[in-house]
């Protein structure tokens, strides 16, 4: 049976056997591995203030205390005051703070999961500098270490990790990618033994947007450079990391680094997918606990590299005004503001900004693993409201993002509550402007 169908062991994971005890001490074990320095300057900080509450698209929606951003930190944060804060002894003597519960862990899995999806604006807003999401994301690993991460992100994320792909299909993504090429007229680059670049692809486009595949093999065909796509490292997402557990984040990680080195690639293109930029570019060399011996960049950090050096070539657009969304994990973790823009201005393109643009820019509602979890549907529909409005009092007629994950939210929205714009891909706007 080819690899990329075949499932995960059938057997229970050891996980789903463990006792409240057990899993309380793995909790534990994984919070203390944080407790530090670090930890103490952000958890010591907190003011209290409610700024990060005011930041997050979950509770402005729902104006639902328990949404608060720090809140969400809470189980990591009570841990520390217990086991390791300057008043730690004192805590545990008179049972001020009380150990964190298989109980308390349960409870948190929502405010973890389903009510955060680690876009960071909490981060970017609090007047002290916490990184509240960076917290967040601990106790996510907390709950992935006792066993309590949401089953479909975890079983994604074992799926991903011994088979390449997150879930199982009627054919390897690499046969589809091979089919979207010829319905597409297209010569694709697939399994060559040396390359200069690696390209990866979102399994929402293979599954959703094949016209998104498309134009990622016409643009690096037109652009003449040395690529390639691997049916052993084709998958851009990395569940292990939505999911909190760093040994299948690492795993998932290893296929592309793997598959990088052996070709001898000099880059590593992450394609329209934020949290997988996020992974590969900012976590994978500390997780690999290794030095990366290639670059990482978004498409569009390349493709403006390549517009700036004359290499790419784009025609003007019908001057139709468009909005265009700033996907959280390459603008507040990347800082990719500008490429998108270059390329947008490029192809003469009419932005109409939205009022909370760039950094600032709130979430799709349903990165971070979010999309995947139908727990989070009816929450997950009252945060895109937000941002649908957003879009629409620009006044704009077309709306782009360079996400494939946000697509997917925006599609969602869309369908939900019947809005009048279709989510288009910029790097499709791009493969239809390039010149021949």
């Amino acid at each position: 049976m080819n690899t990329a169908t075949q499932t995960y062991s059938g057997k229970a994971a050891p996980e789903d056997r463990l006792s409240p005890s057990e899993r309380e001490e793995r909790a534990m074990a994984e919070f203390a591995h944080h407790f530090g320095a670090y930890t103490a300057t952000n958890l010591e900080s907190c003011i209290h203030c409610g700024m990060c509450a005011d930041a997050c698209h979950y509770y402005i929606a729902t104006e639902d205390p328990k949404y608060t951003p720090i809140l969400k930190a809470e189980p990591f944060k009570q841990a520390y005051r217990r086991e390791s804060g300057a008043f730690a002894p004192f805590f545990k003597l008179f049972g001020l703070k009380k150990k964190v519960t298989t109980e308390q862990l349960e409870e948190w899995q929502e405010l973890l999961f389903d009510s955060c999806s680690q876009c960071g604006r909490c981060s970017l807003i609090c007047p002290m500098g916490i990184e509240v999401a960076e917290m967040i994301e601990i106790g996510r690993r907390g709950m992935a270490a006792a066993g309590l991460a949401p089953k479909p992100l975890m079983d994604r994320a074992k799926h991903q990790a011994e088979t390449g792909q997150p879930e199982e299909s009627d054919r390897p993504y690499s046969e589809v990618l091979q089919d979207i090429a010829r319905d597409h007229d297209l010569n694709v680059a697939l399994d060559k033994d040396k390359a200069d670049i690696l390209l990866c692809l979102p399994r929402t486009d293979l599954e959703q947007n094949p016209e998104s595949v498309a134009a990622m093999i016409k643009i690096f065909n037109k652009l003449g450079v040395s690529y390639t796509f691997r049916s052993d490292a084709l998958i851009a997402e990395n569940y292990g990391y939505y999911a909190g557990s760093r040994g299948l984040q690492k795993r998932i990680t290893k296929r592309i680094t793997d598959a990088a080195k052996k070709l001898g690639a000099k880059l590593v293109i992450v394609p329209e997918c934020g949290h997988a930029y996020t992974a590969l570019r900012w976590q994978a060399a500390e997780i690999l606990g290794e030095e990366l011996p290639f670059r990482v960049r978004h498409v569009t950090e390349f493709l403006a590299e390549q517009l700036e050096a004359g290499k790419l070539k784009l025609s003007k657009v019908n001057g139709e005004s468009f909005a265009f969304h700033d996907p959280c994990q390459l603008v507040r973790k990347g800082g990719i503001m500008d490429a998108p823009r270059q390329l947008m201005d490029a192809m003469g393109v009419n932005l109409l900004e939205m009022h909370n643009k760039k950094g600032f820019s709130f979430c799709c509602g349903g990165g971070g693993g979010v999309n995947d979890l139908d727990s989070a549907r009816e929450l997950r529909s009252r945060a895109q409201q937000l941002k649908l409005r957003e879009i629409d009092d620009t006044g704009a007629k077309r709306f782009l993002t360079s996400c494939s994950d946000c697509r997917v939210s925006f599609n969602e929205a869309g369908e939900h509550y019947d809005w009048n714009k279709k989510t288009e891909s910029l790097i499709e706007l791009v493969a239809t402007q390039i010149k021949e």
